[in-house]
């Protein structure tokens, strides 16, 4: 018995066969296809010729979301997060939970510090220029700089990758910045999230987020408790705009100056792009070399809000800070969007690190050393100013010159 197969959108599949034959699939199978009938496709004027409805096969890939595709990226990226490991790392890539072996004994009183973060609208940065080894470096100095200010060493890190539809290639890329910024900061990538979820994004395009855990003894805990007036600031040099203020950066070069990614300019030795998309600066190591040999009061990382906005949450009540900004350079970066967007130096110094990523707080008469040791360690340290006694009126932050 000869039959024809044919399709009638959406729900099912037509199978014409010769007279006489019986009509299968009923009407709890047109029910679960969603069909209360036979379709108008399907009704053939013939006579001689009778319809079976059989309900369309739809998978999972056929939704968006290609589990194998997945399988192939954990498979890929398991050398990269494996060159991050720790001794205290118990889990290979691919369980439900990462299992990580404090090792409390070395501790008096061991202190879990945790922080998360992501990169903003640097992100489009990266999509424009379509460039993704770097941006993951961005995501794990986001969140250890903010553990390691308390004093705290980074033990392990936790990645969240979301996009509309996973490009292998791309996120291996993203996970290679990943695995790098954790090894610069000492701690292990032992575990994360990749959703793949169709129409959340544009073509392309990604988020991410991280999430860092370390610890740090309680004795030792950096607070700001015993800033006093006569402390020096100390500032540790950025790389550049860091992850932070893209969303001004952006408005200010790339729409109103309508220049490109590509675009190059007199102040800078790179395209706009490439000054945009510097990583951002890891500073955990030296932090944690700087306190062992220092007496360190507070430490800020310098991140949204600039200077202006930061500094103050690591000092206590009955002082303010004197910065003086001729102390340091501020990056070409920020004074081509100053001068290209007429953007006010208050509203910079409260938006963009200006050139400083990190400040410590010290003791005056420490603080010729420890911008040496800084410098022994690869940073470029100032003195940048000082603790003064404040009032209830006074600005937390005063900036000379």
């Amino acid at each position: 018995m000869e039959s024809i197969v044919a399709q009638c959108a959406p729900f099912c599949l037509t199978e014409r066969i010769a007279a006489g034959s019986i009509v299968e699939f009923a009407a709890a199978v047109l029910a679960h296809a969603g069909v209360s009938g036979f379709c108008n496709s399907c009704v053939d004027p013939r006579e001689t010729l009778r319809i079976r409805c059989v309900p369309l096969m739809t998978t999972y890939r056929d939704s968006g979301v290609d589990i194998d595709a997945g399988d192939e990226f954990v498979d890929r990226i398991k050398p990269l997060v494996r060159s991050t490991f720790r001794p205290e790392v118990l889990t290979d890539l691919g369980g439900f939970g990462g299992l990580f072996r404090l090792q409390a004994k070395k501790y008096e009183d061991p202190v879990l510090v945790s922080g998360t973060d992501g990169v903003g609208t640097k992100l489009r940065v990266a999509f424009l220029m379509d460039r993704h080894d770097t941006i993951g470096i961005d995501l794990v100095a986001m969140c250890v700089n903010d553990i390691a200010v308390s004093g705290a060493e980074p033990l392990f890190f936790l990645d969240y990758f979301a996009t509309g539809k996973l490009s292998v290639p791309k996120a291996q890329e993203v996970l290679k910045g990943i695995a790098e910024g954790c090894r610069q900061a000492g701690c292990a990538l032992i575990g994360g999230e990749t959703a793949e979820m169709p129409s959340m994004y544009g073509d392309g395009e990604y988020d991410l987020a991280g999430f860092a855990v370390g610890v740090v003894d309680r004795p030792k805990i950096i607070d700001g408790k015993s800033i006093v007036p006569g402390d020096v600031i100390v500032g540790l040099a950025s790389s550049g705009l860091h992850s932070n203020g893209y969303s001004l950066a952006r408005r200010v070069l790339l729409e109103q100056a309508k220049l490109t990614v590509t675009s190059r300019v007199p102040e800078l030795t790179t395209t706009i792009g490439e000054a945009l998309l510097v990583p951002t600066r890891i500073y955990a190591k030296q932090i944690l070399a700087l306190i062992q040999a220092h007496p360190i009061k507070g430490i800020a990382h310098i991140t949204g809000g600039g200077i202006t906005e930061n500094l103050p949450r690591v000092f206590p009540s009955g002082v303010r800070a004197r910065i003086y900004r001729d102390r340091w350079a501020v990056p070409p970066i920020c004074s081509l969007i100053s001068r290209l967007g007429a953007v006010e130096q208050d509203e910079m110094y409260r938006v963009f690190n200006m050139g400083i990523g990190l400040i410590l707080v010290v003791p005056a008469a420490s603080a010729d050393a420890v911008i040496a040791q800084a410098k022994a360690l690869g940073e470029q340290g100032f003195v940048i100013g000082e603790m003064i006694a404040s009032t209830a009126t006074d600005p937390q932050v005063e900036y000379v010159g």
